[in-house]
């Protein structure tokens, strides 16, 4: 194991990373808001440990093979989102836990969206800024990590099928090297959130909310300036922009960069994922439109069109933007839409849960069986779009949602340990490992008044479902330390 290695690419990480410090201390200057103090601080330390880390193994370029990149990915979530926490651990106001600052930068980084926060629009510009730039800035590193890297270690969405479809399907990457593949992701993705940004300042945000919720909506992250989220600006029109772009986000980023490198919007129809992904939020949207018309939640019929469209995306995207109390809604819509997030964005996009790719790959291998039953000495193949998927692609497959359930039971339970209820544990385990962010019960509001035990099992379950499980349990297994 290249150890030294390893940490001279980390320290560099850190010191990049001090740089994101710089923006809200500039929005701090600029609004005059005295909240500035704390993001300076965190640069200067940051910077220091980073270059401490670097300089003495400047010269260390040994060749990294899989187990190393195993390692510098799980360390890079983790030791970015402990970095991320100095401003908030460094604040007067709010005055934060060392749970609560990571719990609440982790989620940032993560694009889960769940916060210990209230109050928010009271908050200093620079900590509102701050949290939705985390967010951004998570969501392009998973955009990265799932299209440029995670596909050399052999895990993640991206390579568990191999077709001649544009997207997650291809085994090779878009471009010759990793640094072009994510240059490339970089234009896509700042590209939209510059359209998504203007679109909300048109439809009466001002800039710095326009800014800062598209921050939120392309990472698909959730976080607010304000405690009642999108709800704040009471306008149809930006719901509609925000579903727009949420579904945007959550389509593979591969799929973008073919559409717009071709000039042809062919590509994304002959995608099998994305029609399965849109054919799903358009029975969310009917199904939670036709419940809530018939139960006369809303007085008219275009108010309960624009609440089912906005909580059906926001929620199966898992984005978690909020315009109602959606655990409120009659029967069973609140489970169904917190069940929803298990399936979430397409591979390759920022959305989380477990992807569409995946969901619906154990859909045809569960009906693949079903006709094994009637027809036992049949020979039939799985495909996806007219390419025929390897066995061994199903039985990886089968293999993550294996590990996806057993990690969701177990984390399900350590918080029951800690004295929450059936449902809040559930939501809560849901939202996070699904990186969606409000859940029921205790937590459909904010995380605030769970225990700060909770609250850090609750931070494992977000790097858990943000490095789709195996990334992170490979660690725990003798074999990779031995290797």
């Amino acid at each position: 194991m290249q150890f030294r290695t390893i940490i001279k690419i980390l320290g560099q990480l850190v010191a990049m990373f001090s740089i994101t410090m710089i923006p809200p201390a500039l929005v701090s200057l600029i609004y005059k808001d005295g909240g500035g103090v704390p993001f300076v601080l965190a640069f200067v330390f940051s910077l220091v440990i980073g270059l401490i880390a670097y300089y003495p193994n400047r010269h260390q370029n040994g060749d990294l093979k899989a187990r190393e990149g195993f390692l510098i990915v799980v360390l890079f979530w983790l030791v970015l989102g402990a970095f991320a926490s100095l401003p908030l651990i460094f604040l007067d106001t709010p005055k934060l836990s060392l749970a609560d600052a990571i719990f609440e930068s982790f989620s940032g980084l993560t694009t889960t969206g769940a916060t210990v926060l209230t109050g928010i629009e009271f908050l200093p510009k620079a900590v509102l800024f701050y949290r939705q730039q985390l967010q951004w800035l998570g969501g392009m590193g998973i955009i990265v990590l799932a299209v440029a890297v995670l596909p050399m270690l052999g895990v993640g969405g991206m390579q568990l099928y191999r077709a001649e479809t544009p997207g997650p399907v291809k085994d090779s990457k878009m471009t010759p090297r990793i640094a072009d593949t994510a240059k490339h992701l970089w234009y896509i993705y700042v590209s939209l959130t510059i359209a998504c940004s203007t679109a909300y300042w048109a439809a009466g945000m001002d800039w710095f909310d326009a800014i800062c919720h598209a921050f939120s909506t392309i990472a698909i992250g959730g976080f607010s300036t304000y405690d009642a989220s999108m709800g704040y600006f009471n306008s149809p029109l930006i719901n509609f922009i925000c579903v727009f772009f949420l579904i945007i986000a959550a389509i593979n980023f591969s799929l973008h960069y073919a559409a717009v490198a071709s000039r042809n919007l062919k590509v994304y129809l002959r995608d099998p994922e994305f029609k399965v992904f849109l054919g799903i939020q358009a029975a969310l949207i009917l199904l939670c439109f036709s419940v809530l018309s018939s139960e006369g939640v809303y007085e008219t019929g275009d108010q309960t069109l624009d609440q089912a469209m906005f909580q059906a995306v926001s929620m199966s995207t898992t984005a978690g933007f909020a315009t109602d109390n959606f655990s409120a809604w009659p029967l069973f819509l609140p489970i169904l839409l917190i069940f929803s997030s298990f399936i979430g964005g397409c591979a390759g996009s920022t959305g989380g849960g477990m992807k569409v790719v995946r969901v619906f790959l154990l859909y045809l291998q569960g009906i693949r069986e079903l006709n094994r039953l009637v027809h036992p000495r049949a020979i039939y193949s799985i495909k996806l779009g007219r390419k025929a998927l390897p066995d061994k692609v199903i039985e990886a497959v089968w293999g993550f949602f294996s590990a996806y359930a057993l990690v969701f039971v177990i984390i399900m339970l350590m918080l029951m340990g800690t004295g929450l209820d059936n449902i809040t544990a559930f939501s809560a385990t849901a939202a996070c490992l699904n990186n969606l962010g409000p859940g029921l019960g205790d937590v459909a509001a904010h995380y605030g008044d769970i225990t700060d035990g909770a609250k850090w099992i609750l931070t494992l379950a977000m790097v858990f479902g943000r490095l789709e499980i195996f990334t992170l349990l490979v660690l725990f297994t003798p074999t990779f330390w031995r290797g």
